[in-house]
């Protein structure tokens, strides 16, 4: 079992590896090695297409995390206070819309926000006053990309929030209550203290998801380019160092993102274990 663990590990691993190696490729081509270099890691930082692709996914991924954090923090703390079939039902819902493949998100997503433009577009083609210009013409972009992140980044914040709520010691709010702590104050000064590790930890691996989705991105972006999607279009015109040290880029990043993530989790289960001591 243990060496069917390690083919296992070496199966999902070893590509990435390769990878990462071939990014310090001082050649021209990504599977000739040459001799090891750092140049194509520099050279990232002169290619203005990369860098617009970047910050339009960091941008993107940075609001829709806050939003994702910050509605999905509201709502689970709304569903925990549901019981019988009703909870059942919203939590099914929840563990649906985490399953869907991304394929399926992007373009329902697509399909919605295609409809929705042309009735709103001409809708506000006639109500815009003429002495402001030319009205809005809503279309694909910032907004899409944001709206669709956020939407599907928003269950995983909920599941999070949940198990925090679901561990979180009650005897505090409850005297919080018995010394008439308003509703507010309570949420303040005792919930959201008690949520924060999970709330921030929402927040990061809606960030990780955000920042590395490449198939919700392809469908809605419209003119945007996201970084997945600018590696996407550059793998088609062929791989090169630059494109693994993009990836190794991106790699690095995201675990670091992860790491964090689990850092606070287990933070926050210490916790756990420590208020119920």
């Amino acid at each position: 079992m243990r060496l069917y663990a390690y083919l296992i590990y070496f199966f999902l691993y070893f590509p990435i590896a390769i990878i990462v190696f071939f990014s310090f490729n001082s050649g021209k081509h990504a599977s000739d090695f040459q001799g090891f270099s750092l140049k194509w890691y520099p050279k990232l930082f002169d290619n203005p297409f990369l860098i617009d692709a970047f910050n339009t996914s960091l941008m993107v991924a940075l609001i829709s995390a806050i939003l994702a954090s910050t509605f999905g923090t509201m709502a689970a703390i709304g569903l925990n206070n549901l019981k019988g079939k009703l909870r059942v039902f919203y939590d099914s819902l929840v563990y649906i819309s985490v399953m869907i493949p991304g394929i399926v998100i992007g373009i329902a997503t697509l399909i919605a926000l295609v409809t929705l433009f042309k009735f709103l577009n001409p809708l506000l083609a006639n109500i815009w006053p003429t002495s402001f210009g030319k009205p809005p013409l809503l279309n694909l972009g910032y907004v899409s990309l944001i709206g669709a992140h956020t939407l599907f980044t928003m269950s995983l914040s909920i599941l999070i929030v949940r198990s925090r709520l679901n561990g979180m010691d009650r005897n505090l709010i409850e005297a919080s209550n018995d010394l008439y702590g308003t509703p507010v104050k309570t949420f303040l000064k005792i919930t959201l203290p008690q949520l924060f590790p999970a709330i921030l930890s929402a927040f990061l691996l809606s960030f990780t998801f955000s920042f590395d989705d490449f198939i919700i991105a392809f469908f809605v972006a419209g003119s945007e380019t996201t970084l997945p999607v600018y590696v996407f279009s550059s793998i088609r015109r062929g791989v090169t160092p630059e494109i693994n040290a993009i990836a190794t880029l991106i790699l690095t990043f995201t675990i670091l993102l992860l790491l964090a993530s689990h850092l606070l989790m287990k933070y926050k289960n210490y916790s756990n274990k420590g208020s119920k001591k």
